[in-house]
């Protein structure tokens, strides 16, 4: 596998980011609430693999529940493109449907969110470095 710059934003363009990340991913389809609500395709990474280009103060964040985790969306156009995940909170979660040139290769995999308790801790390795 290749390691990728790629380029994501939100839909305005307000909020622009850099990730890299192997030339094929594996990401979660999470059916929690707030997930399936929003769209949202995940792609967590070590947070040394995030790079903010443009907007901090465009980012609005929201924590719900336990409040460990930070959803940052575009205070312009209301889109999520990254946040800190509760799983991760040492890393950062990518919505690829915010990658502005997608991968080569997109394996979906689903996540039982709505059973986020017994099944976090298959996520925790992602968020760190090789």
């Amino acid at each position: 596998m290749r390691e990728i710059i790629y380029q994501g934003s939100c839909h305005c363009g307000a909020i622009q980011f850099e990730i890299e990340a192997p030339d094929a991913i594996e990401v979660e389809n999470c059916n929690c609430s707030i997930c399936s609500k929003s769209g949202y395709l995940h792609l967590i990474l070590p947070v040394q693999k995030f790079k903010l280009i443009k907007g901090s103060e465009s980012l609005s964040c929201y924590a719900f529940n336990s409040g460990i985790a930070k959803h940052t969306f575009c205070k312009v156009c209301g889109v999520k493109p990254f946040y800190t995940p509760r799983s991760n909170p040492d890393g950062i979660d990518i919505n690829v449907n915010c990658i502005d040139t997608r991968p080569e290769k997109i394996t979906v995999v689903d996540f039982d969110g709505q059973n986020w308790e017994q099944h976090a801790h298959n996520l925790a390795h992602k968020s760190k470095l090789p």
